[in-house]
């Protein structure tokens, strides 16, 4: 009499060959979310600038250089003082300067005054910050468009 044997030992040899790791890396998951986050930043990034509102008045005055990054000091159209984001009043101006700055006379200022603004309110700003030691002082304005020269022979119009 012939019977025939059952194949558990094959069957067990086959499960371990399906159940085997695969050891290829998956990066497409990987790349969609790097993909969703560079969306995001770039979204992002450009509402990170300067908080307050301030139409700057245009020159043709070159840039600054710095190694540092300085504080900014701003004056509003209503003549609010704000020290980066923060409104604050011209007689904390001072106080607050010299904490951030740990007393460091040499930490540049620059100060940023609406167009709109009289002369008088952002000097005093500037004399308050030069009253407090501070000698690293600066206007910010925006830069004039380049006007185009007229080509030679033509006179320029009046």
């Amino acid at each position: 009499m012939a019977t025939t044997m059952p194949r558990r030992g094959l069957k067990r040899l086959g499960a371990r060959r399906a159940s085997r790791p695969m050891s290829d890396i998956n990066v497409t998951p990987m790349v969609d979310v790097m993909l969703v986050l560079l969306v995001i930043f770039m979204v992002t990034a450009p509402l990170l600038t300067v908080g307050v509102q301030v139409d700057l008045p245009k020159t043709q005055a070159a840039a600054l250089a710095g190694k540092d990054e300085p504080l900014a000091v701003s004056v509003d159209s209503q003549g609010r003082i704000f020290l980066q984001e923060t409104e604050v009043e011209i007689d904390a101006l001072a106080p607050r300067l010299v904490a951030i700055t740990h007393n460091n006379s040499e930490a540049r200022i620059f100060v940023r005054g609406d167009r709109s603004i009289s002369y008088g309110r952002v000097m005093e700003v500037m004399g308050t910050i030069n009253a407090a030691g501070f000698s690293k002082v600066a206007l910010i304005t925006e830069q004039m468009p380049e006007k185009a020269t007229p080509a030679a022979g033509k006179k320029a119009p009046r």
